[in-house]
């Protein structure tokens, strides 16, 4: 059955709001409705904050983390290790990692995962860049803390092949965490074991 609105405005709004993932036009109508209730100022600071943070939020020109400038507070602070670079698939996954407190290297943010089904090859994410990295000498170690996913593993191989001909240590995080499982919803103190109890990796 098709909803009814009483206003084409109202609609609009619903419109916009069921097109963010996980909402539907039913939570879209109850978000929309709850915001008309709403003091203008409060809706103002609502919008602006939105706005904001699309005109002005950058990606650091480091490791691809969301920053509100050139390079992120991560990787702008000197008592990081700088050695040690932990590869992850997305914003999240820096979030999720940060939050166990067992990680004091740097990050790099590839923006997704290898996968042909979905048309996403190695030229689609922050692989070269990575390599960058690694060439320029001062890393030690790279940490590969991708989703044990057949994406992740497929990612895993190529960057252990792209890193190849440098002198750096290439780790993969420990297998505490579930196959098929994805790193932002691991809990924290599983994720921070894996981080800790991470193996070598041969690219097998």
């Amino acid at each position: 059955m098709i909803q009814q609105y009483p206003s084409r405005l109202l609609e609009r709004a619903v419109q916009e709001f069921s097109q963010l993932p996980g909402i539907g036009r039913k939570t879209a109508l109850r978000l929309v409705l709850h915001l008309l209730r709403q003091d203008a100022d409060d809706v103002f600071q609502f919008t602006d904050a939105i706005s904001r943070m699309k005109e002005e939020v950058k990606f650091c020109k480091v490791c691809h983390n969301i920053s509100d400038q050139d390079v992120c507070p991560i990787c702008s602070n000197d008592r990081r290790d700088g050695s040690t670079i932990c590869v992850v698939e997305n914003i999240q996954d820096v979030m999720a990692v940060e939050n166990t407190q067992q990680f004091t290297g740097l990050y790099h943010v590839l923006g997704g995962l290898i996968s042909p089904m979905d048309g996403i090859g190695p030229a689609d994410l922050e692989i070269e860049s990575l390599v960058s990295r690694v060439s320029e000498g001062h890393v030690k170690e790279v940490i590969l803390a991708l989703s044990s996913t057949m994406e992740g593993d497929t990612t895993n191989f190529y960057i252990f092949r792209k890193l190849a001909p440098y002198d750096v240590k290439i780790s993969i995080i420990a297998r505490g965490i579930a196959v098929g499982n994805e790193l932002e919803y691991t809990d924290e103190v599983t994720l921070g074991r894996s981080i800790l109890n991470r193996t070598p990796f041969d690219g097998k």
